[in-house]
């Protein structure tokens, strides 16, 4: 059965379109310029931080958030870049008695907005910088095992990205669900993998609710 559910942040809670927006201002990239690479990146399976090389090579992306919060232009994002999905997502599985948590690539910074956002509808908020590891390393993985208090087979974690959210998580043992939104999404939905790797696959996280149930009821 599963009695925990797990999500990722970025474009799977969050629509990151703002914020990568203003990494394009930051560099004086025009945005969609900056979009148009970001997907190409992506496309190539290359990490994400490699678009921000194309444009500035030797580009430190945790210096340049420092140099950015000096500058009174932080990262930030809030309740209104959260899918509009999620509020009431979060209410039902709640009423459906599940332990939930977040659990995400996140800096401290995102760590603090995260618990502002959401620290009275899940159990769990822990970041990449909380724990010392990133996705998608199986450590990662096994630190979100050691805080949710059930079996690994027994967590449900849900992102937007076959390669870092659902290949991991299901080689530590989880079962997983990729929601179909955000870049990466978008552009592996239709591969082999993510047809026949993820326990679901869903156009919004509202499917959740009745998926699992069905799951916990006949085991598929």
């Amino acid at each position: 059965m599963i009695r925990a559910v797990v999500f990722d942040v970025g474009e799977c809670l969050v629509d990151e379109t703002r914020e990568y927006g203003t990494w394009a201002d930051w560099l004086g990239v025009p945005r969609h310029t900056f979009a148009a690479m970001f997907g190409a990146v992506i496309a190539q399976g290359r990490d994400y931080r490699d678009v921000f090389q194309e444009f500035q090579p030797g580009f430190d992306l945790y210096a340049e958030r420092e140099r950015r919060a000096d500058a009174g232009q932080p990262e930030h994002f809030g309740e209104e870049d959260l899918y509009p999905d999620v509020r009431p997502m979060l209410t039902q599985l709640r009423a459906d008695g599940l332990w939930l948590g977040i659990a995400g690539n996140q800096t401290v910074r995102a760590g603090g907005i995260l618990r502002s956002l959401f620290s009275d509808d899940v159990d769990l908020i822990g970041t990449s910088d909380d724990w010392g590891a990133s996705k998608p390393d199986l450590e990662f993985f096994h630190r979100v095992a050691a805080v949710v208090p059930f079996e690994a087979d027994e967590i449900l974690y849900v992102g937007d990205r076959v390669d870092n959210d659902l290949r991991p998580g299901a080689e530590a043992g989880m079962h997983t669900a990729l929601v179909r939104r955000g870049p990466w999404a978008t552009i592996q939905w239709h591969t082999q993998e993510a047809k026949e790797l993820p326990t679901f696959r869903m156009e919004s996280l509202l499917e959740l609710s009745g998926a699992i149930a069905q799951f916990n009821a006949t085991g598929r």
